[in-house]
């Protein structure tokens, strides 16, 4: 491991032996100093961070570039050519963090047990940045795959506020799963599917109906059918999105991946059934407010932003504001199947078919299990 201390910044290094150890980075006299205390509850990778950090602090290399993989390939070095590892760390969880050195930049690569990592990158200039980046990633992703497969985006509150992680969902073409639907919910799925940018007269999604009708493999197909203008993100933690005013600012601004351009994005709120009940003001404050807001305020007009809620709640049992005429882009009932329906979908006498079926019914009915348990009398969400 290389010897830091004729790294540009960091020339001298006091460390005070006591209880709390103090670290001193003492750059040049054109630079920003920089100080760090380490103590006992510090990790290596904390020490890494610090240190992939402090270069960029001091102004000797202040330009910054980072990137998010998935699907790393498990060869891949995450290393340009010319590179010196310095330091290495491994935690227990299969984490492990890298520093790097190179002439006139610093790389960190984070690496994860799931196959994600997280590189970062300080130089001298923007394109040296840019292109250390560009290297240290280049083929270092398998390719997504190609069939039945679309890329999602999924969100959630941390300590050090909204994560964003990109993963490729099945996600079949609706032409292969209209079927599944009864009629009366088909016709405005099919013109939902059909969509495009100068259609848009609504910003809000409302799918309501019973558990097992199907509402997210609707979802996974419209994120297929829109891919070319709309990048799908779902939020894993609607209820405190709500509540955190720099959450819903982080997820509302959102993510624009690549060269494409600024894309239209949705939101997905699956059971949001507290936020959108009748009686939603009362029991979560201003939740509702900012959803609204979001829908058709200055928070998501200023970035196209639409937002789609699964409910098994009744359309009577939500809040007018929700259901009001021009809030909504599409507003349909993913209901059970007639008797008709079903035997058709089963392929059956319709006296052999079930009347006002689920799809998840039909499914477990055509792998031959019994249905027999009772439907509850009020809608529980929670279940899709």
């Amino acid at each position: 491991m290389e010897n830091l201390s004729t790294w540009p910044g960091m020339r001298r290094i006091i460390v005070d032996m006591s209880v709390v150890k103090e670290v001193r980075f003492t750059p040049d006299p054109a630079e920003l100093p920089m100080n760090v205390w380490l103590d006992d509850g510090d990790s290596p990778v904390d020490v890494i961070d610090a240190l992939a950090l402090s270069p960029f602090a001091t102004g000797a290399q202040p330009w910054a570039r980072q990137a998010s993989l998935d699907r790393v390939v498990p060869g891949a070095p995450l290393m340009p050519a010319g590179g010196r590892l310095v330091r290495s760390a491994r935690e227990e969880n299969g984490r492990e963090s890298r520093l790097v050195l190179g002439d006139g930049w610093t790389l960190r690569v984070v690496r994860f047990n799931n196959r994600s990592a997280t590189v970062s990158v300080t130089a001298v200039s923007e394109d040296l940045a840019e292109s250390v980046l560009a290297e240290t990633t280049r083929d270092a992703r398998e390719p997504a795959p190609e069939t039945e497969h679309v890329e999602m985006g999924f969100w959630w509150l941390a300590g050090r506020g909204g994560n964003r992680s990109e993963k490729p969902i099945t996600a079949v073409p609706w032409a292969e799963i209209a079927g599944n639907y009864s009629e009366a919910a088909g016709g405005p799925l099919a013109r939902l599917m059909t969509m495009t940018p100068a259609g848009v007269d609504g910003r809000l999604v409302l799918l309501h109906g019973p558990p097992g009708t199907g509402k997210t493999t609707v979802v996974r197909s419209l994120a297929r059918e829109w891919r070319e203008w709309c990048q799908v993100d779902c939020v894993l933690d609607p209820e405190r999105l709500f509540n955190d005013p720099g959450y819903l600012m982080q997820v509302a601004v959102g993510y624009d991946s690549g060269d494409e351009g600024r894309r239209w994005r949705l939101l997905v709120l699956e059971d949001c059934d507290e936020l959108i009940r009748a009686e939603a003001k009362q029991a979560t404050g201003q939740g509702l407010s900012r959803l609204l807001n979001l829908t058709d305020g200055l928070l998501g007009q200023g970035r196209d932003v639409l937002v789609a809620i699964t409910t098994n709640e009744e359309l009577s049992r939500l809040h007018p504001a929700i259901v009001r005429p021009g809030r909504c882009l599409a507003q349909i009932e993913v209901g059970q199947l007639s008797r008709a329906e079903a035997a058709g979908w089963l392929g059956v006498e319709e006296a052999a078919a079930p009347a006002g079926a689920t799809l998840a019914e039909l499914f477990a009915l055509r792998a031959g299990r019994t249905v027999s348990a009772p439907r509850p009398s009020e809608a529980t969400g929670l279940y899709l």
